[in-house]
């Protein structure tokens, strides 16, 4: 488990015990163009709902700011972590109020940090994982679980869970082309054969199924997924194809089911319907959904997507997932880059788009009792992050919009809409 500094816990929540909120003051921390640490801010808020405070999210006030009340020991957090922020009396509070009520805006309260598990390999490579970074850069504590912990209903001891970009159609993210002989590849096969041995499935893309499955029943229970690069469409092929073999025979060692596009079974997915896949070994591409192509054609000079408005009122969940202080956003390459429009199920909200084209970045929806949230691409300050770079200094970047994205995710669990006043 990741977990906050030692000296940081210790001395904030000793201060929170002994000293009360400061008399009819508050602080708001803006997260709009004037905010020097927006990702740390995503963690100060965080810790706000470990100390037992409640956190007001104002959606679409200055680029979705929080509103707590003014502890010592929010303020010594706000320095610790560099997030500035500003106090505000009663009056101050009220005047946000009114311009809340009379604006695109809303107030959603947070009041419980969510439990957090990051569904990641244990050989994972420093390159790997944008959320782990964010979550790690911001202090939000996490746990990582892999497929035994899934098996086992582990699962059950979370709100939130993140896909690392994992291949859940058992095909080692299609690398076998080119890294085949690669020992970092070598001993990702070998780890995921023993595993699949050890928990009775005679294929690696058997277990990954029921992994995708488990998983899968973990949102219709009510939890929160949020998926990126090719974790968003590989779980997807998993759940349309769960008993069809679908692996090239390099990979598995048996060739691919001759009746494979018959088997499938769009209803099972959580996003996306009406996809055919690339079957053969040697492309590093899974299906068509994906739109990488377009995006490494435009060139990073050219690649961006822009968030859609929502409104906050009628809409806090997509309105939450999009806070941020710009609109227009860099894109950033990936295995999954995107998703074609024309392969998205009728009730996923599209968050974001590449203007101009079919192009989903971004998207949402339900299922059962819980949601997804997938987010294309790999590493948002990192245009197209190649095997084997190293990880993003996310101290360079504290301000990114892209990783904001990724935070806003996390906060997501916590929150409900606040009551109005009658």
């Amino acid at each position: 488990m990741t977990r906050l500094p030692v000296a940081v816990l210790v001395t904030t929540v000793l201060i929170a015990a002994a000293i009360p909120a400061l008399a009819d003051t508050f602080l708001l921390v803006p997260m709009d163009l004037s905010q020097s640490n927006h990702l740390k801010a995503y963690g100060h808020a965080y810790h706000a709902l470990q100390a037992g405070e409640k956190v007001t999210w104002l959606l679409n006030y200055r680029g979705g700011s929080f509103l707590l009340r003014d502890t010592s020991r929010a303020r010594m957090d706000a320095r610790l972590l560099g997030v500035d922020f500003e106090e505000i009396d009663e009056g101050g509070v009220q005047r946000i109020h009114q311009i809340v009520q009379q604006e695109n805006m809303e107030e959603v309260l947070l009041e419980k940090p969510p439990e957090i598990a990051v569904y990641s390999p244990p050989n994972m490579q420093p390159w790997d994982d944008a959320v782990t970074l964010a979550l790690e850069f911001a202090e939000v504590p996490y746990e990582t679980i892999y497929d035994l912990d899934v098996l086992r209903g582990k699962l059950n001891d979370y709100d939130w869970l993140h896909l690392h970009h994992e291949d859940f159609t058992g095909q080692y993210g299609k690398f076998w082309g080119s890294f085949g002989l690669e020992p970092w590849y070598v001993e990702q096969q070998e780890l995921n054969e023993a595993l699949a041995a050890e928990l009775g499935y005679p294929t690696v893309w058997q277990l990954k199924h029921a992994v995708g499955l488990t998983i899968r029943n973990y949102v219709d229970a009510g939890g929160f997924l949020f998926a990126m690069c090719s974790a968003t469409d590989t779980i997807d092929i998993a759940l349309a194809f769960l008993e069809t073999d679908v692996v090239p025979a390099p990979m598995d060692g048996s060739p691919i089911d001759p009746n494979w596009r018959a088997s499938a079974d769009y209803e099972g997915t959580f996003a996306f319907e009406n996809f055919s896949l690339f079957t053969n070994p040697l492309q590093y591409e899974f299906s068509d959904l994906d739109t990488s192509d377009y995006a490494s054609m435009r060139g990073a000079e050219a690649d961006y997507f822009t968030l859609f408005d929502f409104a906050a009122k009628y809409d806090p969940v997509p309105a939450m997932l999009t806070q941020n202080h710009v609109s227009v956003i860099n894109g950033f390459l990936g295995q999954t880059t995107g998703y074609h429009e024309r392969f998205l199920k009728r009730p996923v909200i599209q968050l974001a788009k590449v203007d101009g084209t079919d192009e989903v970045k971004y998207l949402h929806g339900k299922r059962g009792q819980g949601t997804f949230t997938f987010l294309g691409g790999h590493d948002p300050e990192d245009y197209q992050h190649r095997v084997g770079d190293p990880p993003t200094v996310l101290d360079l970047y504290p301000t990114s919009p892209g990783y904001r994205l990724i935070l806003n995710n996390v906060l997501f669990p916590a929150a409900r809409k606040k009551p109005q006043k009658t």
